[in-house]
């Protein structure tokens, strides 16, 4: 009942804030945003390839959000209530079971405590301090590592606290993050269990059971509790954190304009809880079924840290020339408790004369060679980005399905025309995957590096000021090496997946006119 009720009121008592902010501060800036995102998807080889027998799928998804702004000389205040759900998964006559889908994306508040630009404050020893604590977006650079992962319908957030600092054209920010299941008073410890755990999961038989507390299930991919784990849920590298997340996170972004090349450097560590391997024995009739998994209920944590600079500069009166290049390293342990060493480059050119412009680059992502006997973990995981925009919109590498063992080399081509207003806008991507280092074969051997070739066509054209549409189409030519990157029985997928979507974007602003 009292979800119902929630829903019933949360749009008007939103309203109701707004009402009473713009009456009571007149001299503070309020808005009140929303966005109604629907998304129809054709899917026939998205993010892994299909395997015989599979159909294809398709689907609309929607994400309505509503956006709260308030801001004055000493605060800003921020909050986004939103709703993620897919066409049809409510029945069209709901009850109190069905649940409740909404959910808070953001709400923080920035306490503005220096600021040189204000003449309210009496003294502003710099330029710009403030302190942003609450649920937030963290967004930096080209979101490689640090996005707010807009594509999704859900997003990514983080409950943490940034203080912020402007200083003579430098901008510092320290963040940290820290995360818990519960505040029972008779909770013991700190034990945290790091995702999103489904309430039932299949034994090793396929009959359901209650997931317990504080346990992560292993399955393979037909979503059967397997001993041994699945490669594909083990945690691979991806920067979603949708089977384990962080405990705890520090970071410090630096970054500073020298003329037209900004140069900017991060420093970020985050650590994991620590688990053991364990076995929950499950009765089902006749049958005696076991669920394998992780249950986190050990002291202590591995620490991984993560550092690199990435550089930006321009050239031309118009920024017509534009390269990118960077380094990160990474090390200290994963979150599986493993030795970590791994890094990645990028490196591209993009040039735009008129409306037409041209990008190339380089992307390398380190990788373990099946045949070392290294027992150091070289794969490197690219945090909390936005691999969407990387690696290919068919998001085969980082992000729903994790990446190779042997990591990944792709070197890519881009093409984009932009009207003179930018209301239409058109790019072809070409992609040019390949593994970076070895990966065997079930007879032992190494396959080929060559993983596949994958082409994203996308058209985007504004209706109005507030109503854009969008339309994707991506093909990709994949080889058998990609069925050993993905973990599929050789032999057994389709090599020539496709995917399409279909998107009207709708983002008012209700106070003006």
């Amino acid at each position: 009942m009292y979800k119902n009720v929630l829903n019933q009121y949360t749009i008007p008592f939103i309203a109701f804030i707004v009402f009473s902010f713009s009456s009571l501060h007149a001299d503070a800036q309020v808005t009140f945003s929303g966005q109604l995102r629907t998304r129809g998807e054709l899917r026939d080889g998205y993010g892994t390839l299909q395997t015989t027998g599979y159909k294809d799928a398709a689907f609309v998804s929607q994400r309505t959000r509503l956006t709260l702004d308030y801001k004055s000389s000493k605060l800003i205040f921020h909050t986004a209530v939103q709703d993620v759900r897919l066409w049809g998964q409510d029945a069209s006559t709901t009850t109190v079971a069905d649940g409740n889908k909404l959910g808070l994306h953001e709400a923080w508040a920035e306490i503005i405590l220096s600021n040189k630009k204000d003449t309210s404050f009496k003294s502003s020893p710099l330029d710009y301090f403030a302190v942003k604590i609450g649920r937030q977006e963290l967004v930096y650079d080209d979101e490689r590592l640090l996005g707010n992962l807009d594509w999704t319908q859900q997003g990514r957030r983080h409950d943490a606290i940034v203080l912020k600092m402007l200083q003579n054209g430098w901008q510092l920010d320290l963040g940290a993050a820290f995360n818990q299941n519960s505040d029972a008073i008779n909770y013991n410890g700190t034990y945290y269990t790091p995702a999103n755990v489904p309430a039932t999961v299949k034994d090793s038989k396929g009959n359901l059971i209650n997931t317990p507390t504080g346990f992560i299930p292993l399955i393979n991919a037909a979503g059967i509790s397997a001993k041994n784990g699945s490669p594909a849920y083990l945690n691979p590298p991806g920067s979603n954190a949708s089977t384990q997340n962080y405990k705890a996170l520090e970071y410090l972004y630096a970054a500073k304009k020298f003329n037209k090349t900004k140069i900017s450097g991060l420093f970020l560590a985050d650590q994991f809880s620590k688990y053991v391997l364990d076995s929950v024995k499950n009765t089902s009739g006749t049958e005696v079924g076991y669920l394998y998994g992780k249950r986190f209920n050990q002291t202590g944590v591995n620490t991984r840290y993560t550092t690199g600079l990435l550089v930006n500069p321009a050239f031309g009166d118009k920024n017509q020339l534009a390269l990118t290049g960077g380094f990160y390293y990474q090390g200290g342990h994963d979150r599986d408790g493993l030795s970590l060493s791994a890094y990645t480059i990028t490196t591209s050119i993009t040039y735009k004369p008129s409306t037409i412009s041209y990008a190339a680059g380089w992307d390398y992502l380190s990788g373990n060679d099946a045949f070392s006997t290294s027992k150091t973990n070289h794969r490197f995981d690219p945090l909390y980005g936005t691999p969407h925009k990387f690696w290919g919109y068919m998001d085969y590498f980082y992000a729903v399905s994790g990446s190779p063992t042997g990591g990944l080399s792709n070197p890519y081509l881009k093409i984009k025309y932009a009207s003179a207003n930018n209301r239409f806008t058109t790019e072809l991507a070409n992609h040019y995957f390949m593994l970076a280092q070895n990966q065997k074969d079930i007879s032992g051997k190494p396959v080929g590096k060559y993983l596949g070739t994958e082409f994203d066509l996308t058209t985007g054209y504004k209706l109005n000021k507030f109503t854009g549409l969008d339309l994707g189409l991506s093909y990709m030519a994949a080889t058998h090496s990609m069925e050993y990157a993905k973990n599929i029985t050789p032999g057994t997928a389709n090599l020539k997946p496709v995917w399409a979507y279909l998107q009207i974007n709708i983002k008012p602003e209700f106070l003006n006119k």
